[in-house]
């Protein structure tokens, strides 16, 4: 078996951003800074934290709001008599169109026609 193969094993300190600090065994040389721990951890509190250590949360509301003002500067207002007067026009041109029917070719003509692609087929 080789020598020095595998890292140096040593308890270290961790400490969370709730403020709490324990040490355990890692391979790190240093100490170990985190956000959540098991005392802070919403599964283990049954509370809701909200964790943002670079603002992305604000970002991200910053720019729903600015999309939704413009986005409501971007819709426009319709007219009721608008909205008739299109309905009207669109009314009048489907009753001027007269409507074509489907001719229907007799029973037996099509039942006839019918067997002679099976033959074919077979």
């Amino acid at each position: 078996m080789k020598n020095d193969t595998h890292p140096k094993y040593q308890e270290i300190k961790f400490s969370c951003a709730c403020g709490a600090k324990f040490t355990a065994g890692s391979t790190m040389e240093k100490e170990f800074h985190t956000e959540i721990c098991s005392k802070c951890h919403p599964f283990y509190t049954g509370k809701q934290k909200l964790v943002d250590s670079s603002g992305r949360v604000d970002k991200f509301m910053a720019k729903m709001k600015k999309a939704q003002s413009a986005a409501e500067k971007n819709v426009k207002k319709v007219d009721d008599e608008d909205v008739e007067e299109t309905v009207k026009e669109t009314v009048e041109e489907t009753v001027e169109k007269p409507v074509e029917e489907p001719v229907e070719e007799p029973v037996e003509e099509t039942a006839e026609k019918d067997e002679k692609k099976d033959e074919e087929q077979k």
